[in-house]
C-alpha cells in the first residue's frame, strides 16, 4: 500500500486533501481522474462540522477509489470513523484527538499522521509518540482554511537533516511555488484548491505536480 506513513519516500510525493465540501457520488469520479493522471501517495477526507453518517457516506464512496489504485485514504480529524469505516489512516490537528487516543482507535497498522505548524517542539513529539508523519505549514497563504502561523521552508530541511519520519508540507501550495519545498526536503505535498480548482482540472494539476517533483529529483 502506497501512503504517508513509515520512512521517507525516494522522492517527494502528492498528498491530496479533498475539497471542504462535496459531493461524494459525483466527487469520486473526479478523484478517480485525478488518482490515474499521475502518482498520489495519500488522499485525505476533510470534511468538518458534518454529521457522522455523511462522513462515513463519503467514506463508502471514495475509499474504494483510493484502495484500487493503491493510494492511501485517510479521513480528518476521526479515528472512530477512520478505523469504523476501513480507512488507511486518521490525520490529528493540535486541537482534534490525542496521539495516544487516535492510535488506540485505529491500532498500530494504520498511519496516525500529525498537524505541527512550524514548531520543532510539537513534531519532535509527535514522532516520539509515534506518528507516521509529521505536517509543518502553512507555506504560503490560502484560502482553505484560516492559518494559525506560516512556516519557512528552512523547517523542512531541519527537519529532514534530523528525522526519519516523513514530512508533510500543507498551505498554498501550488504548480508554481511548490519546487523551493520540494527542494528543502519536504517528504510529501498536501494540495487543496491546487489540484481541485487548477485551471485546466484535476488531473492536469497532478500531472504538473509531479512534472515539478521531477526536475527537482532530477537535478
Amino acid at each position: 500500500m502506497s501512503g504517508t506513513g513509515g520512512a521517507p519516500p525516494d522522492r517527494c510525493r502528492l498528498y491530496l486533501v479533498t475539497p471542504p465540501a462535496l459531493d461524494p457520488a459525483v466527487f469520486k469520479d473526479t478523484l478517480a481522474a485525478a488518482l490515474d493522471a499521475g502518482d498520489v501517495a495519500s488522499v485525505q477526507l476533510r470534511l468538518k462540522d458534518m454529521a457522522d453518517d455523511d462522513i462515513c457516506r463519503a467514506c463508502e464512496n471514495l475509499l474504494p477509489v483510493t484502495q484500487a489504485r493503491g493510494v492511501a485514504f485517510i479521513l480528518n480529524d476521526r479515528p472512530d470513523l477512520a478505523a469504523a469505516t476501513g480507512c488507511d489512516g486518521v490525520h490529528i490537528g493540535q486541537e482534534d484527538t490525542p496521539y495516544d487516543r487516535a492510535r488506540m482507535s485505529v491500532g498500530s497498522d494504520r498511519i496516525v499522521g500529525v498537524t505541527c505548524h512550524d514548531s520543532k517542539h510539537l513534531a519532535i513529539e509527535a514522532a516520539e509518540s509515534g506518528a507516521d508523519y509529521v505536517a509543518f505549514g502553512a507555506f504560503f497563504p490560502t484560502g482553505t482554511k484560516a492559518a494559525k502561523t506560516q512556516a519557512p521552508p528552512e523547517l523542512l530541511r531541519w527537519w529532514a537533516d534530523i528525522a526519519l519520519v516523513p514530512c508533510v508540507a500543507i498551505g498554498g501550495i501550488t504548480v508554481d511555488n511548490c519546487e523551493p519545498l520540494v527542494e528543502a526536503g519536504a517528504d510529501f505535498l498536501a494540495v487543496v484548491s491546487g489540484v481541485w480548482d487548477y485551471p485546466e482540472g484535476p488531473g492536469a494539476a497532478v500531472k504538473a505536480f509531479n512534472q515539478a517533483i521531477a526536475r527537482h529529483s532530477d537535478r
